[in-house]
Formats: structure tokens, sequence, C-alpha cells
């Protein structure tokens, strides 16, 4: 069974910075790609970013490109969301899932293609 931990939110003034982890344990493999989600009050859970298994590829939502960089380290098991420029619609639960495989079209962007999530960790910009 695969377990995903989601720690490094906090609270930050607007333009500030922050660093996610997700540390991920059991029987996972590392063919499989890495997204990041968030869903802020009341909203549902839109998709971030994804990684496929060798690094080489990524999707970022356009909402946050040129601000929040995805990377993962194999060795370690571990995927980070870098943020930067931080702003207050950024503010949200931000989860981290795994799939099964990369898509070549929009399927890596919904939710409902990965099989596996983290506990979330909040992520607060204040104005």
């Amino acid at each position: 069974q695969v377990q995903l931990v989601e720690s490094g939110g906090g609270s930050v003034q607007a333009g500030g910075s922050l660093r996610l982890s997700c540390a991920a344990s059991g029987r996972i493999f590392s063919s499989y790609t890495m997204g990041w989600f968030r869903q802020a009050p009341g909203k549902e859970r839109d998709f971030v970013v994804a990684i496929g298994w060798s690094g080489s590829l990524t999707r970022y939502a356009d909402s946050v490109k040129g601000r929040l960089t995805i990377a993962r380290d194999h060795v370690k098991n571990t995927v980070y969301l870098q943020m930067n420029s931080l702003k207050p619609e950024d503010t949200a639960v931000y989860y981290c899932a795994a799939a099964v495989r990369w898509y070549t079209d929009d399927r890596t962007m919904s939710r409902e293609n990965y099989a596996y999530w983290g506990q979330g960790t909040q992520v607060t910009v204040s104005s």
C-alpha cells in the first residue's frame, strides 16, 4: 500500500515563499507520475502541477507557471513543490498524489486518474 505524507505548509505574507514536501512510503514505484493539487474552502480540488518518472516531463497550471516549481528525488522517494511569489489566491490545502502512468493529454490534470493521495497541508497567504 502506498502512503503519501505532505509537510512544509504554513502562513506567509503575499510575495513570500514556501517549500512543500511529499514523502512516499510503502510499495511505491519510481515510475509513478506525481502531482500536486489544491483545494480552497467551498471549492473543488484543482490541478497544480505533475511530473513524470524521469523528471523531464512536467505540466503546470497556467496560474502557477513561473512561480511554483516541482521536482522529485527518486532516492528519497520524495517530491517537492517550491512556491515563490505567493498570492492570497494560492491559499488552499495542498495535496500530493500518485498516478500509475503519465498521460500525454489532459488526463494528467484530472484528479480521477490519481490512485493515491496524501492527507494535505495548509498554505495560507495573507495580504
